[in-house]
């Protein structure tokens, strides 16, 4: 076992250390061992987390997790590969290169060059800096099918654990960062958890930081309603968490845009409810907090990984239990993959980036105290990504009384899992003039397809007007996906006819001039389940 970053005799001095005190009502304190200890906690809530939930993660959609979950402590080692923890790293790898305040098109240079592989929010804001769209654009609705995801909820973690009390500094921090991948209820999931943690470095009461992290996000956005409900449910439920997640699951388990048309749930509001409920029908407790925020189904990773940060930042590193913090100290040294970070030097890292914040905020840090600022939360004007947006119905490109092709259309077949058995996946053609048109009611369309290696480029014509020109290669960290390689949204209700042209042309590393199609997704303007939704005790 490692030597862990907190020596036996200083936690006997933490503990008997009076951890903060309130000198105005502008000023806390806190002692810097307290603080450190703090931020170790936080960071160890996330590894400890995310490999408790990870052998379930999307297991259960739209269903409770009711399968056994075998996990013991010892194996917090295998966060060392988890994308929760490497992908904020390398935020803060930015930060040690162009400083604390570097513009947001670094941050997104240094993700997008990152060698690990990426999925939903996070890919598309990859392929959006290849194809030179930048931030505050790579996240939005207007180049993103992914701007709700759960994304930036996953990597704000940092933002808050270098931001103790200082609640309106982290959602600066936020906004800059979450624009990155996304925007309105994906980037409000980033800032309520970053305010979670700014709020527990010096609040014990969990509905408390709670209530206190929803001043920091629209009261009118569905994040904040979703969140509310979830309190309102422990309230009416307050020993039955199943049956508050069913009502929960009624009202909201169908809003995710990502996973249109079926029961995959990747959206910030609906799993930031489960960190919520983990928090509150937890009491507390690290393994019933675990187990709750884990059993909720979905990205039942990422949901245990925030809430026990928050009780890691709670309770510290020296109050979590023994084999806990045996667990995360026997990896303490080891490196993150794709990163410089260990545990060790990330929680000595963000403790010298919220010493800067702190003074940078009015606050002063001496050996022995450091006095901060507190803030009073300030929620950012409301966006909503997706207005009325509804999911109508799906057509595969193989369905041929829909479609219409000119040109050489060839079928792509690949081995299907989990079947494991070669099947038609897509139509593809690579020839200037290859086109196929689709004729549809709506208000948008999204046309899913590979992004390949050997992808080429098309153009995409709306009514007879080009709309935008798309490049369909990819193929960074040796990875290729199918996802949705364009969208339109917010037409007028009606007809409307859709024209994709393949050009014939690639850019210089893509191996081929190939488009491949295997569907399109068809969105109407409408209500949304959960408007009016009323629970079965209202």
């Amino acid at each position: 076992m490692r030597n862990c970053i907190f020596p036996k005799i200083l936690i006997l001095i933490l503990f008997a250390t009076v951890s903060c005190k309130s000198t105005t009502e502008t000023t806390v304190t806190i002692s810097p061992e307290v603080l450190r200890d703090k931020i170790a906690g936080g960071w160890a809530g996330k590894m400890i987390g995310v490999t408790y939930g990870a052998p379930t993660e999307f297991r259960a959609q739209g269903k409770i997790y009711e399968d056994s979950i075998r996990w013991k402590p010892s194996d917090t080692w295998q966060s060392m590969w988890q994308d929760d923890i490497y992908v904020q790293l390398t935020f803060m790898m930015t930060m040690d290169q162009y400083g604390i305040d570097a513009p947001a098109k670094k941050f997104h240079e240094m993700f997008a060059k990152a060698g690990y592989m990426l999925w939903h929010a996070n890919m598309q804001a990859r392929k959006n800096y290849y194809d030179s769209i930048f931030p505050p654009a790579s996240g939005s609705p207007e180049y993103s099918m992914h701007s709700d995801d759960i994304d930036f909820q996953i990597e704000s973690d940092y933002i808050g654990f270098m931001c103790p009390g200082m609640p309106q500094t982290a959602t600066l921090m936020a906004d800059k960062i979450g624009r990155i991948m996304n925007y309105g209820d994906g980037i409000y999931g980033g800032i309520f958890v970053a305010a979670l943690y700014a709020e527990a470095f010096f609040e014990t009461d969990i509905p408390r930081i709670i209530e206190k992290a929803l001043l920091s996000i629209p009261a009118e956005s569905d994040y904040a309603k979703i969140i509310r409900d979830v309190v309102k449910l422990h309230g009416y439920y307050s020993d039955n968490w199943q049956a508050a997640w069913s009502e929960l699951e009624s009202k909201w388990g169908d809003v995710d845009i990502c996973g249109a048309g079926s029961s995959f749930n990747i959206d910030a509001k609906l799993n930031g409810a489960y960190i919520a409920m983990g928090l509150l029908y937890g009491e507390g407790d690290p393994l019933k907090t675990l187990e709750i925020a884990t059993r909720c189904g979905q990205d039942s990773d990422c949901n245990p990984s925030n809430a026990m940060a928050v009780l890691g930042v709670i309770k510290g590193f020296s109050g979590l239990p023994s084999d806990m913090q045996e667990g995360v100290s026997s990896a303490g040294d080891s490196l993150f993959v794709n990163t410089s970070y260990t545990f060790n030097s990330a929680v000595s890292n963000t403790y010298k980036y919220a010493l800067e914040l702190i003074t940078s905020n009015g606050g002063s840090v001496t050996d022995h105290e450091i006095s901060i600022k507190s803030q009073v939360p300030e929620a950012p004007a409301n966006e909503v990504s997706y207005p009325d947006l509804v999911f109508d119905k799906a057509v595969s490109i193989f369905d041929t009384s829909a479609w219409k092709f000119t040109g050489d259309w060839k079928t792509f077949q690949r081995v299907s899992w989990p079947d494991n058995v070669l099947a038609d996946q897509s139509l593809y053609a690579e020839n200037a003039g290859d086109e196929l048109e689709l004729t549809f009611n709506g208000t948008g369309l999204s046309i899913e397809g590979n992004w390949v290696r050997d992808g080429g480029k098309a153009d995409v014509y709306v009514d007879g007007i080009l709309h935008r020109s798309i490049d369909t290669y990819y193929f960074f960290a040796n990875q290729e996906h199918t996802t949705s390689m364009w969208h339109v949204l917010n037409l007028q209700p009606g007809e409307h006819k859709v024209r994709l042209v393949v050009k014939g042309e690639k850019r210089p590393e893509a191996l081929g001039n190939c488009v491949y199609i295997t569907q399109a997704l068809l969105f109407k303007t409408g209500s949304k389940k959960s408007d009016g939704y009323k629970f079965s005790f209202e």
